[in-house]
């Protein structure tokens, strides 16, 4: 794309241009590069960015630049990104690689089927940018971020983190291709949703940001005599400088004023920017007025339509306005203003009446046009601003319609609810008609897309607001429907006493006789929410029936649904062959019904079936199938595809298989971004345990913002897990509380994760007991005993009821093990069995937890006496930690084997002292007495008597604090070691 010219020197940014240009540099070597560029509006944002697209230019880079617009509220999916395929579907040059990728094509109209698949289109334009990269280096400029629409936002996401910066295999550099990025800092407000992705994106290793800072007094200074051909008087560049702030663009605009005849500085930029338009013929400033309706930037065509003025004297006006600089030529025979404050000036300026005007005349050029869906979402704009409400309805719910195809329901959300705010403004006349053509349905459809773009809580804010719309007059079964979608949506959300109340309002309003589909999935609903409820009686007998009454409609999606509720209400539940095999069966019902949602449901009980069996192997190809269903059916966000890729990730962190994890923590981040504790949980895990206390931040950033229970479930193993880690017992214990408080339901009923959260404190608790008797406070030990033991009786309860009244799984039970033999620990000191115990229960698959395990059988087998058993035990969880990169338990069994003696090593021969005398020697340094030094080598405390004793013989020290400091002054022991 051709850039726009300037007659002006840079100034002022050699360093930021220099930064930029090695950028430029790495990415003609082959290393893909990004930098995210912020600066207030006016800053040289643009400047620098058109001097940097120059150079590549000349040195061969293909350049691609796209441009974020502001429409307001509402949203144009990818535009920018459009905006870049339209130029390369001009050049002839890039037709082959385009139609490389067709799927890409699809935004430009090339096909008649919508693009629904997301993440399909994603990696099309990877793909397309990594092809072009191949044949020169790309340099992609992206302006404007702070007005991308969110599916853009999602796509710069999935961009810089997957698609196109990351390294090949064997660690080959990636692509020839750089991004720039802009965006104005003094517009991301604190709820602004570009602040969220920059956070994101700033942590990754590719990825560097650059803050345009306002140019120092001198720097402007330079520019305005620069900008001007005639010289100003000092005393105008000083009053010009001061105004401008160090701001470049203000810097210019008061230049410029000072051509005016009156020759004074205006008090606002506002004021300066008119008089410079001002100096304009009236054409031309009709011309002007004319292109800030239509936003930033103008087709040639539209505006010749909008402005109806003969061809020659549109021409002249533009030559004259880009003379001036107000407006510069773009590509595709378009023109932009040079700066948006710019446009915003001029169109502000406009009266009231002449914009409304001038809107509905683009309103009109777009609807003439082809393209309908594509043009939907900016004569949805133009509309509503020229106050033609009723064709601002139509334009919206096509914009709706047009973004659901492209797989974008944050802006099909966006749409529909402008659809809803301009609903009651119109005449019932001029709405549209038609079946779902009504404010309840519509609000039910805007509820749906809430959900499938991630946000549950504002799906129930919409339901709750149809069913505030059902009156009296309201078709029954629609006004059941909408109570049972409520009830669902609140599942989702966890507030399970409500949904259970609705359910059952949904129930009640449809009588059982005559049989209806609407009576049945009220039925479903109502069993889901009564089983939430703790009311299973009432959930199995609804089920029976409604089931019979789906077999009798042939409600083949209906009558899936419910088998697989009856899955776990009867018998052993869905761990069992039989729950199974009935979940395979509603699994082939949903399937042939076409129903998605229902297979989802039904493949993720089937995963989570075989996770609670501990068949962790088995459970992955269930997930995989059902997160293929999902990406198919375009239901990425929506609630089961979202567990089964916490399920995925906790199976993948279970078995040990950590870079997976984290490579699909990664991948599942990109696509769904607004999915908290389901795409960051097991990746957190992996953090802590690689000893990276960074993730207790980002535990503690899922607890922000409205309840949401996995994010809450997350966080509070991760934070407990690393309270524990980081020896504070107290913080634990209450991160364990004030989880398991929060989660627990309606009915008083704690979470199934209370048992792995008791045995996460309790390991903290039996550590600061085993401190205080080590430093001789038995009452303090005694009262850290009364909180292990409430610890540990919270666990077996839970760990007793289990799912549907039955005990836990394999891995619910072997955190009992692990929270008994904790409890042990900070009641009576190590017990071998029961530590032996732990390591069993884990063998179900979980490496890590049975390492940590293994760490502790050790320590109690070495207290025991029997160290070739504790020897043997270590070096199996030494090697897992290895292996894993657990890197804390890894030092911690390293230090009980160098304590223990278990590794066989002999002594420094540098050193006087025997390898035990060092062992020793190092704790003298710490304090401790010989009991002490006994206890934690596990030697009594009078053979530990007789090492220091030979300690002091050696060293010729009269004391212990003598021996200590010989030692220090002759390199014995330092510093480092002796940290307590």
């Amino acid at each position: 794309m051709s850039q726009a010219s300037f007659t002006t020197p840079l100034i002022g940014r050699d360093p930021e241009f220099t930064r930029l240009s090695r950028v430029l540099e790495r990415a003609q070597e082959g290393e893909a590069r990004a930098v995210l560029i912020a600066g207030d509006a006016g800053v040289g944002k643009t400047r620098v960015l058109d001097e940097v697209a120059g150079k590549a230019s000349a040195a061969g880079m293909t350049v691609l630049t796209g441009h974020c617009v502001d429409l307001g509220d509402v949203g144009l999916p990818y535009l920018p990104f459009t905006e870049v395929l339209g130029v390369l579907a001009g050049d002839g040059r890039s037709a082959e690689v385009l139609g490389a990728h067709p799927v890409v094509g699809r935004l430009l109209g090339g096909g008649t089927d919508a693009v629904s698949d997301r993440l399909r289109l994603f990696e099309g334009i990877a793909g397309l940018l990594a092809d072009l990269s191949e044949i020169a280096p790309v340099l992609l400029v992206l302006e404007d971020l702070h007005w991308a629409d969110q599916s853009s936002r999602d796509l710069l996401r999935f961009l810089l983190s997957r698609g196109i910066l990351q390294r090949t295999a064997a660690g080959a550099p990636a692509r020839r291709l750089a991004v720039l990025a802009s965006y104005r800092a003094d517009d991301l407000h604190r709820r602004h949703p570009l602040r969220p992705l920059l956070a994101e994106l700033v942590r990754l290793p590719a990825v560097e940001r650059l803050e345009l800072r306002p140019l120092a007094d001198a720097e402007v200074a330079r520019l305005v005599r620069a900008v001007q051909e005639r010289p100003l008087p000092d005393g105008t560049v000083r009053r010009i400088v001061e105004r401008a702030e160090g701001n470049a663009f203000y810097a210019e605009e008061l230049v410029a004023a000072t051509d005016t005849e009156a020759g004074g500085v205006p008090s606002g930029l506002a004021d300066v920017l008119l008089i410079r338009f001002e100096q304009l013929s009236d054409t031309a400033q009709q011309v002007l007025r004319t292109a800030a309706v239509a936003g930033r930037r103008v087709e040639h065509e539209l505006l010749r339509g909008a402005v109806g003025i003969p061809e020659e004297e549109l021409e002249s006006a533009l030559r004259e306005a880009v003379g001036r600089q107000l407006l510069v030529p773009g590509d595709g025979d378009t023109y932009a203003f040079r700066h948006a404050l710019a446009r915003e000036a001029v169109y502000a300026d406009l009266l009231p009446g002449e914009r409304a005007r001038l809107h509905g005349t683009f309103a009109r050029l777009l609807a003439g046009r082809g393209r309908p869906d594509e043009t939907a979402a900016e004569r949805a704009h133009h509309y509503r601003e020229s106050h033609d409400l009723a064709e601002a309805l139509a334009a919206s719910l096509e914009a709706a319609g047009h973004a659901r195809g492209l797989g974008a329901p944050a802006e099909e959300l966006r749409h529909l609810e402008t659809a809803l705010d301009l609903w009651s403004s119109v005449e019932r006349s001029a709405r549209p008609s038609g079946e779902g053509q009504d404010r309840v349905t519509l609000t039910l459809r805007a509820s749906a897309a809430a959900a499938h773009a991630g946000e549950s809580h504002r799906a129930v804010s919409l339901t709750r607001s149809a069913l505030a719309g059902v009156g009296r007059d309201t078709d029954t079964e629609l006004a059941a429907r909408v109570r049972y979608t409520l009830a669902g949506n609140l599942l989702d959300v966890d507030s399970l006493t409500a949904a259970y109340a609705y359910s059952s309002e949904a129930l009640a309003l449809i009588p059982a006789e005559p049989p209806s589909r609407t009576w049945v999935w009220a039925a479903a609903t109502h069993v889901l929410a009564a089983r939430q409820v703790g009311e299973n009686e009432t959930a199995l007998r609804v089920a029976r029936e409604a089931l019979r009454v789906a077999e009798q409609l042939r409600a083949t999606d209906a009558r899936a649904d419910l088998l697989i509720s009856l899955a776990a209400l009867e018998g052993g539940g869905r761990r069992t062959p039989q729950g199974r095999e009935r979940l395979r069966e509603a699994r082939e019902l949903a399937r042939r019904s076409g129903n998605a949602p229902v297979e989802m449901r039904a493949l993720f009980n089937l995963a989570v079936g075989c996770f609670e069996s501990g068949e962790l192997q088995e459970c992955l190809p269930w997930l995989a199938e059902g997160l293929e269903r999902a990406r198919r059916a375009g239901l990425l966000s929506s609630p089961y595809p979202l567990e089964m890729r916490y399920l995925q990730q906790l199976v993948l962190y279970t078995l040990g298989r950590w870079d997976e994890c984290l490579s699909a923590a990664a991948s599942d981040a990109e696509v769904l971004p607004a999915a908290g504790g389901y795409t960051a949980g097991p990746a957190l895990y992996v953090a802590l345990a690689r000893g990276d206390f960074r993730a207790a931040e980002q535990a503690r950033a899922l607890l922000q913002g409205p309840f949401d229970w996995m994010g809450t479930l997350v966080a509070g193993i991760a934070l407990t897990d690393a309270a524990a880690l980081r020896g504070e017992a107290e913080a634990a214990v209450e991160r364990m509380r004030s989880t398991v408080a929060a989660l627990t339901d309606d009915a008083g009923t704690p979470p199934d994760a209370t048992v792995r959260l008791a045995a996460l404190a309790l390991s903290a608790v039996a550590d600061r007991v085993a401190e205080l008797r080590l430093a001789g406070d038995e009452a303090g030990a005694r009262g850290w005993s009364d909180t292990a033991t409430e610890l540990v009786e919270r666990a077996r309860a839970t760990a007793a009821r289990g799912a549907n009244g039955t005990s836990q799984g394999p891995e619910g039970m072997a955190w009992l093990a692990r929270a008994e033999a904790e409890w042990t620990r900070a009641v009576a000191g190590p017990d071998a069995p029961a530590w032996a115990k732990a390591v069993a229960a884990f063998d179900y698959g979980d490496d890590y937890e049975r390492a940590r395990c293994r760490l502790r059988h050790a320590e109690a087998l070495l207290a025991a006496g029997d160290r070739e058993a504790a020897a043997g035990e270590a070096r199996a969880a030494r090697e897992t930690a290895a292996r894993l990169g657990a890197t804390p338990l890894l030092e911690r069994v390293d230090a009980l084997i160098r304590r223990g003696r278990l590794g066989g090593s002999t002594a420094d021969r540098s050193s006087p002292l025997t390898a035990r005398e060092q062992d020793v020697l190092r704790l003298l340094a710490l304090g401790r007495s010989n009991r002490q030094i006994g206890e934690e080598l596990y030697i009594s405390g009078k053979t530990a008597s007789v090492h220091v004793s030979n300690i002091l013989a050696k060293l010729g020290a009269a004391s212990r604090t003598e021996a200590v400091a010989i030692a220090y002054r002759e390199g014995l022991i330092s510093r480092e070691e002796t940290v307590g």
